[in-house]
């Protein structure tokens, strides 16, 4: 009879409750469905208070806001429990979150970002996506991800100048050159060799000529 009163969407992020003794109180007790996770959440028969506060705070830690967002946005336990706790049981993907209710074409840009939108991982948007059933997943400053980005540039850059630079054979160059989507032109300087009988290829360069891809134009580039 009281399970019919359970009907907030927020209960389909926890399994079923049953009926226990907590100190000296009895409650009705919602294990969290999230395989791993053992938080547990009482509501105690001695309080009128039905509220699913406590609940909504550890599935948002837990599942993340998108999914506890999408699964209130179907209107029941039910709803919330098949388009979103399921999915992600079962496949660990949030694209049924994010699934279309209405006719129309999704569109995308492939703009690069502007320097403010590369610092995502300050975006609480993409914090919650990445802490998403994994709520202490660490992610590391802005300051942190462009230090190792450049220290391990370096590091590589050395380790192949090394390579080439004492290997003992023919080196084949070669170019791939196209435009991006937003009208800017590139070219890619690859290089290719034969390292203990295996092909390697390595990127070696990604140059912007803004002008005519003519075999001259290539060769100054390079």
């Amino acid at each position: 009879r009281l399970k019919t009163r359970w009907t907030s969407p927020v209960y389909g992020f926890f399994k079923d409750a049953y009926l226990d003794t907590v100190g000296t109180r009895r409650a009705h007790v919602f294990a969290c469905a999230r395989k791993g996770c053992q938080v547990m959440i009482n509501q105690f028969l001695d309080r009128k208070d039905r509220s699913t506060g406590n609940m909504k705070k550890h599935a948002e830690a837990c599942w993340g806001e998108e999914a506890v967002s999408r699964g209130m946005s179907t209107g029941s336990a039910e709803g919330a429990r098949k388009t979103v706790v399921t999915s992600i049981l079962e496949t660990g993907r949030i694209s049924t979150f994010f699934s279309r209710k209405k006719k129309g074409k999704v569109t995308y840009s492939h703009m690069q970002h502007t320097k403010e939108e590369t610092r995502i991982v300050r975006d609480r948007g993409f914090l919650s996506l990445m802490k998403t059933g994994r709520p202490a997943y660490f992610i590391p400053s802005p300051s942190t991800v462009s230090r190792d980005v450049k220290t391990v540039f370096a590091r590589t850059r050395k380790r192949i100048a090394k390579l080439l630079q004492e290997y003992d054979g023919k080196l084949s160059f070669a170019t791939d050159a196209w435009t991006s989507p937003n009208h800017r032109a590139f070219i890619a300087i690859t290089v290719h060799l034969e390292v203990n009988g295996q092909p390697l290829r390595l990127l070696l360069d990604l140059v912007e000529v803004a002008k005519s891809h003519s075999g001259v134009n290539l060769a100054i580039a390079f």
